[in-house]
């Protein structure tokens, strides 16, 4: 049987043997929208739970639009021209509507990628801006949270007169789906609000893929979008093509609630019983660019897998690893245990610490082996996991260990889907203590 996986920009097609067992995770996702910028439109006019976008923009003297940065796929040059019209014929004037992306830790992007994630035409006309997290004089303080988070924002975000936030609604590894408050944080914020945001307690609580009751991070970030005072949101979600299947405008939280609800509907897929391997990609190109956003990959499958199992992770890496500080924290974990014993430790904190101890999550449950072009496989073998040169090779190591029988899973869209054992969503810190079969 042959199945592409979502695997840079062209994909990857791999080999599984007819006589496997195999179940062939794709979700139903939505329809793509026959109009979707009369859709984003329409949003716009009719909004969930807020006056539509051409009332609140009136008599507004500048505006922010929040964008998410290149990691996310968001058909931004779809999204964004409905609404800067809008802003215009409200009024405000077209130096005076800045973009503003959500970085959050990551690095800034580049004006090139700017008109890859827009248009060459938004990127001409309008003033643009990446937030910078590391820079401590560009944030406000905005107090703490209930759970003591330090609320450090965006200072031109909090000036601007008016706060518009857009986003794509996904399974996320800690938010539970992403969109959302999340444009404001992390997307928007400082160092230290991630230093608890982030902290290895918070991820070790009822955090994971698709959970959002009871999830502390999730709460935590609505606290902030509260305080941040946003006046509109954007959301949106995508097809496997990166077409657009929904617009999800207006209130942040109910909007983004009706999102959320749409989203799971459409990709979340139930299986009988655990699977004794997992084969499963990044989500290809932009997420699977470097190791750090590759193991939302990872994560994604962990629902799935049975404890000893193998997760086999096809990601095309090509910008490598992530931030220096990520890769001197991976390279120098010497295992779940003795990382966890190094961040938990008073005092200490470095930024990226969240993605290998999210890595740790994972090898408490299963083995990991991952299948790349963009790095060398001593490379590899530096980062916790297996290397493999291919997926097939990768597959017939897995069976020799789990006999020939063994029951497998795949899933083409990695972390763009929502797996789970009979509806079990397990919080990633406590995924190894289940056995989900």
């Amino acid at each position: 049987m042959d199945l592409q996986l979502d695997y840079g920009r062209p994909g990857l097609t791999i080999s599984v043997p007819d006589a496997l067992a195999v179940s062939v995770v794709n979700p139903s996702k939505g329809e793509p929208l026959a109009d979707p910028t009369a859709a984003v439109e329409q949003a716009l006019r009719q909004p969930i739970g807020a006056r539509p976008l051409h009332e609140i923009a009136r008599g507004r003297r500048d505006a922010v639009v929040v964008i998410s940065d290149k990691t996310r796929p968001v058909p931004n040059g779809i999204v964004l021209p409905p609404i800067l019209r809008t802003l215009e014929a409200a009024g405000i004037a077209r130096e005076r509507i800045e973009i503003l992306v959500a970085t959050g830790l990551h690095r800034a992007n580049t004006h090139d990628e700017l008109v890859e994630m827009t248009s060459a035409a938004i990127v001409e006309r309008y003033p643009f801006r990446n937030h910078i997290a590391r820079d401590a004089d560009a944030h406000v303080h905005l107090g703490r949270t209930t759970r003591g988070t330090e609320i450090w924002l965006d200072r031109g975000f909090m000036a601007a007169d008016l706060k518009i936030v857009t986003g794509l609604i996904e399974p996320h590894l800690m938010a539970g789906y992403s969109g959302g408050r999340k444009g404001v944080a992390p997307g928007l914020a400082g160092v230290e609000t991630m230093r608890s945001a982030h902290g290895p307690r918070m991820l070790e609580d009822n955090v994971g893929p698709g959970i959002v009751d009871g999830n502390p991070f999730h709460e935590d970030l609505l606290e902030i979008a509260r305080l941040a005072g946003v006046d509109f949101l954007v959301d949106v979600s995508i097809d496997r093509a990166r077409r657009l299947t929904g617009v999800f405008a207006g209130h942040i939280e109910r909007a983004h609630e009706a999102g959320m609800q749409a989203v799971e509907r459409e990709v979340r897929v139930d299986l009988p019983a655990a699977a004794d391997v997992v084969i499963t990609s990044a989500g290809g190109y932009p997420l699977d660019q470097t190791f750090y956003q590759s193991i939302k990959g990872l994560t994604g499958a962990l629902n799935i897998v049975r404890c000893g199992g193998t997760i086999i992770l096809a990601a095309a890496l090509t910008e490598g690893i992530g931030s220096q500080d990520f890769q001197d924290l991976l390279r120098g974990a010497r295992g779940n245990d003795a990382f966890m014993a190094q961040i938990t430790s008073p005092g200490f904190f470095r930024i990226d610490q969240w993605m290998v101890q999210h890595l740790c999550q994972v090898l408490r449950k299963a083995n990991v082996t991952v299948v790349t072009d963009g790095l060398a496989p001593e490379v590899v073998r530096t980062l916790l996991v297996t290397p493999a040169p291919t997926v097939e090779a990768a597959l017939a190591d897995a069976l020799a260990r789990h006999a020939a029988a063994a029951h497998v899973a795949v899933l083409p869209q990695g972390p763009y889907v929502l797996a789970t054992v009979r509806g079990r969503k397990l919080a990633l810190g406590r995924a190894w203590m289940a056995d989900a079969a």
